[in-house]
Formats: structure tokens, sequence, C-alpha cells
């Protein structure tokens, strides 16, 4: 049996992303739970035609990249770019070239296209298949065109022989590099595949998709993010939890130490509140509870601050692709009063989730003095967690 030719992507992020007008390059804004350029990476490597992903950053940049993008960038390879985006492009070329194995073929995306279906890579390795030494996808021009003569219209230019131009673009990996280092023209190149055509080599055209448009300008960021929650799917969970109070001991709740003659008792600093608050996100992921992620008996997490298993569970939406939306949190207790309180409480819990406290909630009831809270003997609590995660399909893939 033949091996499939060894595939490569690159990824380009060493760009300002100053047309867009935002303070942070493009590359690395929020967008739908996870930078920019976290989307087109998770699709480059989830591919199964795709052995290996580069991120191209800008000079300086590998360590503070690897940072914002976290797991996204776990398994990836990240190389400082130039000036230009040709020497990006070079730079990254010129490191799969000295590799023991370097790659058959190779697809070159700009990270400002995070939407990128895998049926747009599918007819590009398609392309490559049957002998073309480039192919890049396009879409038809839909506008009426016309030459700008100052502030008035020209000559309309006759847009059935015109194409818009999208990335991922494939090639040869030889071609491409050959182009690369034999690159002469006057000006710089927007794409690889005019460096290829310029050497003599044809770029097979192939149907792009409407979902990868970039972002560019001021409010494409804003659109996007309203276009790709609008196919995301809302989720919640519920979470509970109750511990008993003890003389002397530390109290913790959401976060923050209550003056109090009582504590609660508990493995961890047994933060009642924020224990039912991870068990709602973690079922709002179907995930589990806290206890099968930091099982009690475990004595590492004796004594633990509560907040890192927020921080966790938190993280775990992230990585999902998700965002919390809101979460509201109902302590249950006689005393201490949880009102003077409040504030502080909603800080801290927005402070550990890294989300806005305008979307946390912290209120409390009592029992009429029924029950265990009401005689003093515990304090309960009572979370709801409201989440938005990618839609996945109705059925697993075969």
């Amino acid at each position: 049996m033949v091996s499939p030719p060894r595939t490569a992507a690159i990824v380009l992020a060493a760009g300002s992303g100053s047309r867009t007008g935002a303070m942070r390059p493009k590359q690395y804004r929020p967008l739908a739970g996870r930078p920019v350029a976290a989307h087109s990476i998770l699709a480059l490597r989830g591919h199964p035609a795709v052995d290996i992903v580069l991120l191209v950053v800008a000079p300086g940049m590998a360590d503070e990249a690897r940072a914002m993008l976290g797991d996204e960038a776990a398994d990836v390879l990240i190389v400082e770019g130039g000036a230009s985006r040709r020497q990006s492009v070079a730079n990254a070329l010129e490191a799969l070239a000295s590799a023991e194995t370097p790659p058959a073929r190779v697809l070159i995306h700009d990270s400002a296209r995070p939407v990128l279906p895998a049926g747009v890579i599918d007819r590009l390795l398609s392309a490559l298949a049957t002998g073309a030494a480039g192919a890049m996808p396009v879409l038809p021009v839909a506008d009426t065109l016309v030459r700008a003569e100052g502030d008035e219209a020209g000559a309309v230019i006759d847009r059935a022989v015109l194409r818009r131009v999208q990335t991922p673009q494939a090639f040869d990996f030889e071609v491409v590099l050959a182009a690369h280092r034999g690159w002469s023209g006057e000006l710089e190149p927007t794409d690889d595949a005019q460096m290829v055509r310029a050497t003599g080599s044809a770029v097979r055209l192939v149907e792009g998709d409407t979902r990868l448009d970039k972002i560019t300008w001021p409010g494409d960021h804003e659109r996007m993010e309203r276009e790709l929650m609008a196919i995301m799917t809302a989720r919640t969970g519920l979470g509970f939890d109750v511990h008993r109070l003890v003389a002397g001991a530390p109290l913790w709740l959401c976060g923050v130490e209550i003056p109090h003659s009582h504590g609660l008792s508990g493995h961890s600093d047994a933060d009642v509140a924020i224990h039912a608050l991870v068990d709602a996100i973690l079922g709002a992921l179907a995930e589990g509870d806290i206890g099968s992620h930091f099982p009690p008996s475990d004595p590492q997490w004796r004594g633990a601050r509560s907040g890192q298993f927020l921080a966790f569970a938190a993280e775990r939406v992230r990585a999902r692709g998700g965002i919390i939306d809101h979460v509201d949190v109902t302590i249950i207790c006689e005393a201490p009063k949880i009102g003077p309180h409040r504030d502080a409480m909603r800080s801290a819990l927005a402070r550990i989730m890294d989300i806005p406290e305008s979307r946390v909630s912290v209120k409390a009831t009592t029992t009429e003095r029924l029950g265990l809270t009401g005689r003093g003997e515990g304090i309960a609590a009572q979370t709801l967690a409201s989440l938005r995660l990618p839609e996945e399909p109705a059925f697993p893939a075969p």
C-alpha cells in the first residue's frame, strides 16, 4: 500500500492587523471563545490529511503567541516571520525544507480567515492529486465592478472573468519552495499563487466558501462574532453542594474569606458555592463532576483553594471553543449575612473565570430555620451555568 503524501499547513499570523482598528493584533483577539488564529489551527490540525501545522508569528512573539493560544498550539511548530508576508512564508517553507522528511504538499493560510471548512481543504488536495502544481479557492464576483476615475464611475469591468481569491492555497512543496527562492519581482506579491504562476506553473481554481471571509476592516470582527455565535448551541448545567459548619475554621464562600465564628468542613477549603458552580459548568459540558476531576481521596487537594477548580472548569469551556454566558449562585444559610460581601464575591468569581462581572449573579436565601441549614449546621449552595458551545453534528462521524 502506498502511503499518502505528507502534507504540511502554514498559518500566517505575523501581521500587525492594524486595518481592523483594534489595539491587539486581530489574529489574537478572542472570537467565539478562542483567539482568531486558533480557529484555523484547529481546523487544520483536525483534518485527517494534514500531518503538521506551522504557525508563523512576528519576530520576538513566539513565547507570547504560545501563551495566548495555550492548548490550541500544543502540537504546533512556531516559526518567526519576516518584514513582509513573502518573507514570513519563506521562513516557514525553509523550516519545512530543513526537516528530516520535508512534506510533499503544503497549504498556506491566512489566520484572519478563521472559519475554514474541511470541504475546501478536500477540494484543494484533490486538485494536487490530479497533478496540479498549485490550487486556490475562489468565488465569483456578484457585484457590478467599475473603474474609479477620481470620485466618478468609469468603465464597467466584466465580472464574468473575475474571481475573489481566498486561502488556504495548496502547492506541491518543491514548486512553491523554488518559487520563493527564485522570486525577483519588483513588487511584493499578495499571495503565493502569484509567485508560482510567475515560474510558469499553472494554478488550478477550486470552489471556495463564503464562510472563508477575511477579517480586515473595522466591524469585520464583530460581524463574524455574531455569525459564529448564531450557530453555537446553548447548554445549561445545575450544581448543588452542602458542607457542614465547624467552629474555628475559616469560612470561604465564592472565593472570599468571610469573618465568622464557624467555617466549612471539607477536603479542600470547602468553598461550597464554588464547588456547586464547578459542578454546574462541568454538567453543562457533560464532563462529569468536581469529584471526578479532583477526587477528595487525592491528598494533593487537601486544603486546596477552590478557585483553581473553578479556573479549570472555565478553561474546559474555552478549550471546547465555548463561552460562559452567565452564572447564578444561590447561597442557602441562616448566617452569616451574604449581602455585605456580594460585590466582592461577584468580583472574585468573575476574575477566576475571566468573564465580565455583569455575567455573574450571587444571592442568598434561608430555609426559614428548617433543616440542617436552618439549624446552622451547614451551608448549601445551588448554582446554574449557561454556556454556548460550537454546534456539534447530530450524529457522530463514521
